[in-house]
C-alpha cells in the first residue's frame, strides 16, 4: 500500500499548514486516568440537537470552566543550526499548545511543536511554569507526548471519537499566536480525511477557526471530552480558512500509550494492496454499497497472504469493526501490534467470511515511500535575508540522537531554514535532507563540502514526516 512520487516544488494553490511550532515569538511565520469519577459537563447533552442557525450556538462554558485548566501553554527554543557557507545561526523560539492528561504531569501534543527543539517549557493557566522533557514523539502520526513535574494536576476527559457525527459540534482551545486559552467553536466536517495513501491517521475534518499555535490543542464534544488533537489547516494564505483537520484521539492515545512505555512507535501491517470499491463493483459483488475496500493485491510473503486472502477479496471489518474506506483500514491495521491475532472479514463469492490473520510488523521503509498526494505539511517559518543568493539556501543542523534512532535513516540534517535554490524547489524546514545525487548525506560539513563542489544542479533526496521523496534544485 505504498507509492513513490515526486515533488513539483511548491506551487500548490491551496497547501496543509501544521498549525503549531509554527508560531515564533518574533512573530515569524502516561496514563488515562483522566479522573473519570469528574461529573459530566452539565446542562449540555440537551444542546445536541440543536437545529437552527449558527446564532443558536449551545453555551460552552462550562467546558471551558471545567476543562481549560487542563490546557498548556508550551514554548520552544528550537536548536542553533549552521548554514551551507558553514555560519552558525541561533536557535529561534517558537509555540504551540497541549493539555494534560495525567494527574501526575503527562501531557499530549503534536510532534510538529516539540520536533527540533533544544528545550521545551510549559505554562499553565494558574502563570506557573515548568521544564518539560519530552518523552517521545511519532513523525506519522504527528503526536508527541511530553512531561512535568508536578502533581494533582488538572486533566481532560478522553472521549470516543468514533461516537462523534459529521455536524456536531466542537470546541478547540489553545494558543493561537500566543494568545493563551483562547476559545474557539464549530461542527464536525467530515470524518476519516487523509492527505496520504499510507497515512496511518484518519482526520477529523472541522470548521472550527484554528490559527497557528493551536496545534497539540484540544478538540471537545458537547460532553467536554476530548476526541481530538487540532493540528493543521488547509489554506491557500497561510491563515485560518474554514478547513481545519484533528488527529482522533483514540489514535493517539495508542501512539501515547507506547511511547511512555517504549519510546518509540511500532505499526500493524497484512500485507495487501487496496484500492475504493466503486458503487458498480459493490452492486456487481453482490454488497449493499455500506463501503469496504477491494483488495488489489496481496504480498506473497505476509501476514494475509498466510491467512487465505485473496485478490478481489473486498475487507469489510477488522476485528468487528466497520471499514469503510481505505484510510480506516489503514488506521485500523497500523494500531494494531505486531505478533497479535486480528479476525479479518471479507467479502467473497457472495458471503462474507471471517479470516484470523497474525499481524506483522510495518517497517519504516514502508512509510519512507509514501509521498504526499499533491498537498504538503508546510511549517512556515521566518526566511533569513542574505544579501547574495545562495547556492542551496539551507540553514541545517545533524540529526540528534532520538531523531537518528526514530527516523531509522543511515544519515542526515535538519533543514532548519529554506531560501532560495531550495525553497522554490519545495524544500521546507522541517525536511531531513539525506541524500545529494544519491550519497549519503551523514553531517554539516559533508553537505557544504558537495554543494560548493556540485555544478549547476543536483538532485536532493528528503524526508518530510516520514515520506521520501527526490526534488531537482537548480543552484545559485
Amino acid at each position: 500500500m505504498t507509492t513513490k512520487k515526486y515533488w513539483r516544488g511548491s506551487a500548490a494553490i491551496c497547501v496543509v499548514l501544521a498549525v503549531g511550532g509554527a508560531y515564533a515569538l518574533s512573530h515569524r511565520d502516561a496514563d488515562a486516568s483522566v479522573n473519570d469519577a469528574q461529573a459530566p459537563v452539565s446542562s449540555l447533552r440537551a444542546t445536541a440537537d440543536i437545529t437552527g442557525s449558527r446564532s443558536s450556538a449551545p453555551d460552552f462554558s462550562s467546558i471551558v470552566t471545567r476543562y481549560g485548566p487542563a490546557v498548556v501553554h508550551i514554548g520552544v527554543k528550537e536548536a542553533a543550526s549552521i548554514d551551507e557557507n558553514g555560519d552558525r545561526k541561533s536557535g529561534g523560539e517558537a509555540l504551540g499548545s497541549g493539555f494534560i492528561i495525567s494527574q501526575d504531569g503527562y501531557i499530549l501534543t503534536n510532534n510538529h511543536v516539540v520536533d527540533g527543539a533544544s528545550s521545551v517549557s510549559v505554562k499553565l493557566t494558574d502563570g506557573r511554569e515548568f521544564r518539560a522533557r519530552v518523552i517521545g514523539k511519532d513523525k506519522a502520526t504527528d503526536v508527541a507526548v511530553v512531561k512535568i513535574d508536578a502533581s494533582n494536576l488538572p486533566t481532560v476527559k478522553i472521549g470516543n471519537p468514533d461516537s462523534s457525527k459529521v455536524g456536531e459540534w466542537v470546541v478547540a482551545i489553545g494558543s493561537p499566536y500566543g494568545f493563551d486559552s483562547t476559545v474557539t467553536s464549530g461542527i464536525i466536517s467530515a470524518k476519516s480525511r487523509s492527505f496520504s495513501d499510507d497515512s496511518p491517521i484518519p482526520f477529523i475534518q472541522t470548521d472550527v477557526p484554528v490559527n497557528p499555535g493551536n496545534s497539540g490543542g484540544p478538540l471537545f464534544n458537547l460532553n467536554g471530552e476530548v476526541i481530538g488533537i487540532n493540528s493543521m489547516i488547509y489554506s491557500r494564505t497561510g491563515g485560518f480558512q474554514g478547513l481545519s483537520f484533528a488527529i482522533p484521539i483514540d489514535a493517539a492515545m495508542h501512539v501515547k500509550d507506547q511511547l511512555v512505555r517504549t519510546g518509540h512507535v511500532t505499526r500493524g501491517r497484512i500485507g495487501v494492496g487496496v484500492q475504493p470499491l466503486s458503487a458498480d463493483k459493490a452492486k456487481a459483488l453482490g454488497l449493499n454499497g455500506n463501503g469496504g475496500v477491494l483488495v488489489g493485491s496481496v504480498d506473497p510473503d505476509g501476514p494475509a497472504q498466510a491467512a487465505g486472502l485473496r485478490q478481489g477479496d473486498v475487507i469489510v471489518g477488522v476485528n468487528g469493526k466497520h471499514v469503510g474506506s481505505a484510510t480506516e483500514l489503514v488506521g485500523q491495521v497500523a494500531q494494531l501490534s505486531p505478533g497479535s491475532d486480528a479476525t479479518i472479514s471479507v467479502w467473497r463469492n457472495g458471503g462474507e467470511r471471517k479470516l484470523s490473520v497474525t499481524i506483522g510488523a510495518q517497517q519504516s521503509s514502508e512509510l519512507a515511500q509514501a509521498a504526499p498526494r499533491g498537498q504538503f505539511q508546510q511549517r512556515p517559518q521566518q526566511q533569513p535575508q542574505p544579501q547574495n543568493r545562495p547556492r542551496l539556501g539551507v540553514a541545517v543542523r545533524p540529526l540528534s540522537e532520538d531523531e537518528q534512532q526514530q527516523a531509522q535513516l543511515p544519515g542526515g540534517v535538519v533543514v532548519q531554514q529554506a531560501t532560495g535554490p531550495a525553497a522554490e524547489a519545495g524544500i521546507q524546514p522541517g525536511d531531513i535532507i539525506v541524500a545529494v545525487d544519491g550519497k549519503v548525506i551523514r553531517s554539516v560539513e559533508q553537505l557544504r563540502r558537495m554543494i560548493s563542489q556540485a555544478d549547476d544542479s543536483v538532485s536532493v533526496t528528503v524526508v518530510r514526516d516520514g515520506e521520501q521523496a527526490s526534488v531537482d534544485v537548480t543552484l545559485g
